[in-house]
């Protein structure tokens, strides 16, 4: 597996190349956006490793860039930002998980295992009402109209239409699409259901993503 590490410290790059490749991966190093946007955008890489603040061009910037071409490898962040807001901020443009330095070696190896994680995939579509998803194609249509959706957008409607007719809670939804395990806050989800509802364009007789009030969502046909 080959890897992205877009950073402009001198000593956590070299840290990091130097654990990486002790763990068999091929580790390239990029010391500013510019550079490393150049690089992810060859597509050799399985997964970036992004600093949130870089010379020339954010880890932000790259992110949002890179996910126009690469919609599927993952993005992880490296970054002292913690709030929720930039925590969305990082998601939103396209990130698949962060991580808050200075941090543990063996903490984001096991990210990078869990994002990395090889996934037999089968073409499948699932249906509801007027959308139409392909998980190979990463496709989604409305009709015969196709709808432009994030990486996450895409799980996430993904997910709820895996388990159609049945209450997705908070926590699964954090757990199963986000991956995350531990205590975090789910506010995210909103802002996520938020943006997939309106790149769906929902009208107010097309409620088919419910809000179960204080426990989750539910899809279903009407």
């Amino acid at each position: 597996m080959r890897i992205l590490v877009v950073e402009d410290e001198p000593g956590i790059s070299g840290f990091l190349k130097q654990g990486l490749e002790e763990e068999s991966y091929m580790v390239d190093i990029a010391e500013n956006g510019e550079k490393g946007l150049h690089l992810a955008l060859s597509g050799d890489y399985d997964l970036l490793l992004l600093d949130w603040v870089l010379p020339l061009k954010s880890g932000v910037e790259v992110c949002r860039e890179f996910r126009k071409q690469f919609p599927i490898t993952p993005v992880i962040f490296l970054t002292a930002k913690d709030t929720v807001d930039e925590t969305i901020t990082g998601l939103q443009a396209g990130a698949n998980d962060y991580i808050k330095k200075p941090f543990h070696f063996e903490e984001l190896l096991e990210r990078i295992r869990v994002q990395l994680r090889t996934k037999v995939n089968s073409e499948e579509k699932y249906t509801l009402g007027p959308i139409t998803l392909f998980t190979d194609k990463h496709l989604v249509l409305k009709g015969d109209e196709q709808v432009h959706l994030t990486q996450k957008e895409f799980a996430l409607l993904e997910y709820l239409m895996k388990n159609k007719n049945q209450v997705c809670r908070r926590t699964q939804i954090i757990e199963d699409v986000w991956d995350i395990h531990f205590d975090y806050n789910t506010g995210v989800i909103d802002v996520f259901m938020n943006a997939l509802r309106k790149k769906l364009q929902f009208t107010t007789n097309e409620d088919y993503i419910h809000t179960v009030r204080g426990v989750g969502y539910i899809a279903k046909d009407l």
